[in-house]
């Protein structure tokens, strides 16, 4: 059975109006203000119930999580997964060197910074500001917070030129802004991957097949975003949890991410796929252990 624990909170108002629907019958003589009251009731009541089956499913999945072994998690192998994924995001094994780039690359994202590619048109850059704001109220980017506002969801630079691509080279150097770019990315995309993967019953190969999916698509269920790849992957095959195949369900998910990568540009290089996960794959490397090798873009790596 696929797993609905991402998609139970949104079912929170159907629930609340159901609820309220038929708490008072067509016809009552209650007055306005009795009716509205009872509307109000059911809605708190309802959520409240929404919310106990949340915590109450999460906290299932914790004692799943906590039986199993680290995988992605280990400090030895997040430290390769970031190697990894830096090697298609910055053509480098070394993720650090990631903390000050930004760049628009024409793809309808607006700028790309940072050490997980946070867009100013899709939201995460603009949380990452935000909370580092939070925190630390006098830094060289609070300043742009209402332009990048105003740009979200779009590709347009204007409010950030110039001066914005400064601004982030030169705050990248403040180790408060380099740990508040790790802690988004865990936030946002490692921890939600390795912890969905492990739910799956992925290895750690698998681990991080979600998460390098979860940064390059965004943590959305549109059709070619990560969460709806996955929904198409288990229309196709079954995860290990569910009782399928590992290999079977991963080479599922990867020709899914693959065509999802083409349909957004025809000629989009889809290495990171075929001459780097699909090899681990077809090795049978599901533990991602090293040494390891790939190619990307062309270009060979090693981590011995």
């Amino acid at each position: 059975m696929k797993r609905t624990s991402c998609l139970l909170l949104a079912a929170v108002p159907v629930l609340i109006t159901a609820a309220a629907y038929f708490l008072v019958p067509a016809g009552s003589s209650e007055a306005p203000g009795d009716r509205a009251a009872a509307s109000q009731q059911a809605r708190e009541d309802a959520k409240a119930k929404a919310e106990r089956a949340a915590a109450a499913e999460r906290a299932a999945d914790d004692k799943v999580i906590a039986s199993l072994p680290p995988g992605l998690a280990a400090p030895d192998k997040r430290e390769l997964a970031h190697r990894i994924l830096a090697t298609s995001a910055a053509s480098t094994l070394n993720w650090r060197a990631s903390y000050g780039s930004i760049k628009d690359h024409g793809d309808g994202l607006g700028y790309t910074a940072g050490i997980a590619g946070f867009c100013t048109g899709t939201h995460d850059l603009l949380a990452l500001v935000e909370r580092y704001t939070a925190d630390h109220p006098d830094n060289g980017l609070a300043r742009f917070l209402p332009a990048l506002r105003e740009v979200d969801g779009t590709d347009s630079h204007e409010g950030l030129d110039p001066g914005f691509t400064e601004a982030w080279k030169a705050e990248a150097e403040v180790p408060a802004f380099q740990r508040a770019q790790e802690e988004e990315r865990d936030r946002v995309y490692f921890d939600p991957a390795v912890r969905l993967a492990k739910l799956d019953g992925l290895g750690t190969l698998g681990q991080f097949v979600y998460y390098d999916a979860m940064v390059f698509h965004g943590p959305d269920t549109s059709p070619e975003g990560f969460y709806g790849m996955r929904e198409r992957a288990l229309d196709k095959a079954a995860t290990p949890a569910m009782g399928g195949d590992e290999r079977a369900y991963l080479g599922a998910f990867l020709d899914i991410r693959r065509d999802a990568m083409r349909a957004k540009k025809a000629t989009a290089d889809t290495s990171r796929v075929d001459t780097a996960q699909r090899r681990w794959l077809n090795a049978g490397n599901l533990g991602l252990n090293t040494p390891l090798e790939w190619a990307m873009y062309g270009e060979t790596y090693k981590v011995p």
